[in-house]
């Protein structure tokens, strides 16, 4: 009898990435809210992390909306990205970090089969690395936990992939 299997990841789509703060900086430059301004936004792909840079707390804030804006649009879960807080940078300007989290830790693999688990149904979970895969001898149960998993409000934007 065949076994059937699929993997859980947490990943972003780095170009849509890309994508969405090139459309962002286009937006800012015509903005006039930060008309001679110093406002920035910058993508590091190598790093995976974006780097706002605004002249006070206020222009920051616009900053973080017009990019969520931009990400939401682009279908890229807010969920993966990890917001550091603020600090001073040259001349007054406030610098802001936001790392784009890939993969799912230990931690939080554990709570997802954890909850696979607790479905009840005949089911493998394995942690490879920095992500699940799921096994099983029916289809059904595979689809039943990925409408769970969907269904969750889980801290970890959770996409499923080779489906087999």
């Amino acid at each position: 009898m065949a076994n059937f299997s699929f993997d859980i990841v947490s990943e972003v789509d780095l170009q849509e990435m890309d994508n969405a703060v090139n459309q962002a900086n286009k937006e800012l430059s015509q903005r006039y809210d930060f008309k001679d301004s110093k406002a920035s936004i910058a993508y590091d792909r190598t790093e995976k992390k974006i780097t706002l840079i605004a002249d006070n707390d206020f222009k920051l804030r616009g900053l973080t909306d017009i990019l969520t804006t931009r990400m939401a649009k682009r279908n890229i879960s807010l969920k993966s990205l990890k917001f550091d807080e603020p600090e001073k940078a040259f001349e007054g300007y406030l610098r802001q970090t936001l790392t784009i989290c890939m993969g799912i830790d230990k931690e939080k693999a554990k709570e997802l089969t954890g909850v696979i688990k607790g479905l009840g149904l005949k089911i493998q979970t394995q942690i490879e690395g920095e992500k699940i895969k799921v096994s099983s001898l029916k289809k059904d149960d595979l689809q039943a936990v990925i409408a769970h998993l969907r269904g969750l409000d889980f801290s970890l934007p959770l996409s499923f992939c080779n489906y087999r």
